[in-house]
This record gives C-alpha cells, structure tokens and sequence, in this order.
C-alpha cells in the first residue's frame, strides 16, 4: 500500500515521493514536511526525505495498518476463510477500511489531534480512486499473507 501510495504521490499525482509519509505524520507533528515536500515536487524535486517526519509517518501508518490487520485476521480466523474466498474478503475488507477512515476515522482522528483538514480530507486530497486502490490493495495484500496460516488450519 505504501509503496503503491509514493509512486502515485511521485508520478501522477506530482506531489513528491515522501509526501504520504509527511501527510500520515500530520495528524501528529505539523504539517511543514508535507508542504515542503509538495512544493518542492511543484518545482521538480520529487525526492525530498525528511527523517523524522518521514519516521513518524510510516510509524503511524504501520501502527493502524497492525490493527486493521489484527481485526481481519480474527475475522478470517472465525469465519474459517481460505483460499480465494479469502482474497475476496480481503478485498472487500480494504474497502470497508477506505471507508471507515475517509469518512470516519480520519475526520475523528482530525478533531482528536488537531490534524485539521489535511488528515479530515485526506481521501479528497490523495483522490478517492487512488485511496481505494491503495486500501483495496492493502486487505488483498493482507489476505495473502494470511493464505498460508489458513491453508495449514484447514489440514489440521
């Protein structure tokens, strides 16, 4: 998801590579990082690293990415999903959390921590296209790496 996010910020987007990093840390440190590296982007550096920024950032992003993760590993678990029907729900599931944190979380998330409208709007901002597929991919992702786990319950 990471990976897909900072190629689309640094090519079709044309917002800098980092820039999600910087955007995810905004909910928690100032913006300044984000800007900077957008506008640097506007003038053709697409590669601005800012380390602590760019640290707290994949932090934050890790950190809810293992809950979600959590949350759909016992669901998988309970419901005994395996396979492509796996995939599927995890598919479904990324989606189910693009819409949760575009249109709940995020805006909570805002409000709690004084992120103010970059994390409020951030679906606006990234474009809901990309933030689905980046969220999509994510849960498919997700039920990949579960697939082994639930093959191995299922032979027991």
């Amino acid at each position: 998801m990471a990976a897909f996010a900072m190629t689309a910020a640094a090519t079709y987007q044309g917002v800098g590579f980092f820039t999600p990093l910087y955007h995810i840390a905004s909910s928690v440190i100032s913006g300044d990082a984000m800007m900077q590296s957008m506008e640097s982007a506007m003038e053709g550096n697409n590669f601005v690293f800012i380390v602590g920024p760019a640290i707290v950032g994949a932090l934050v992003h890790m950190m809810v990415g293992a809950g979600y993760g959590i949350v759909f590993a016992a669901i998988a678990k309970v419901a005994a999903l395996r396979g492509a029907v796996l995939t599927v729900a995890g598919a479904v599931y990324g989606f189910v959390v693009f819409a949760a944190s575009a249109w709940l979380l995020l805006p909570l998330t805002a409000s709690i921590l004084g992120g103010g409208d970059p994390i409020r709007d951030m679906a606006t901002m990234v474009g809901y296209p990309t933030f689905i597929a980046e969220h999509i991919l994510f849960g498919v992702v997700l039920a990949l790496v579960l697939l082994p786990l639930a093959a191995r319950r299922a032979h027991r």
